[in-house]
């Protein structure tokens, strides 16, 4: 009894096992990327300045993944990727402070000694003037009078006072 289920417990696993190996190596079966921690990119790290206070540090690279309570003037960023199921990749980078400066960089990313030159993100439209040959207004006070819009013009200020400028304005019915 004992021998029927060693073998049996034998078998199931060498073929689980092989049911694994066939799966991960079907073409056309997807595979997801999994990604854990911080992501840190080189173009993060190069942002990073000597005497940055904290406050500029979190809005670049966001919050520490670790920040350990011996070491409070450390901080630690994690990321992890494992693309399509293959071999997984892991990241590192220990940020060092002065009180609420940045003093030290230590990791897998070394900041740039180039300035950074961050190229505008923002787009500039330039939109043409239209030539109306009617305001909103006319155009709406139209459609419902027969008649056409007539201007008038009033004078404002003191009458009294001779050189008041005239305005015009549009009266719709």
């Amino acid at each position: 009894m004992k021998k029927s289920f060693s073998a049996l417990a034998l078998a199931t696993g060498l073929s689980l096992t092989g049911c694994t190996t066939i799966l991960n190596n079907l073409p056309g079966v997807y595979s997801l990327d999994i990604q854990q921690g911080n992501v840190i990119n080189q173009e993060m790290v190069d942002q990073l300045r000597p005497n940055m206070t904290k406050r500029q540090v979190l809005y670049i690279m966001g919050s520490p993944m670790l920040v350990d309570v011996f070491h409070q003037n450390r901080w630690d960023f994690l990321y992890s990727e494992q693309p399509g199921g293959g071999p997984r990749v892991q990241k590192r980078l220990s940020l060092y402070f002065d009180g609420d400066h940045l003093i030290g960089v230590q990791g897998d990313f070394k900041p740039s000694t180039l300035p950074v030159i961050a190229e505008p993100k923002e787009t500039t439209l330039e939109i043409p003037e239209r030539d109306l040959e009617k305001t909103l207004w006319e155009k709406i006070a139209s459609l419902f009078s027969d008649e056409p819009v007539v201007k008038k013009s009033v004078t404002t200020g003191d009458p009294d006072t001779a050189k008041q400028p005239e305005k015009e304005f549009e009266e719709p019915f």
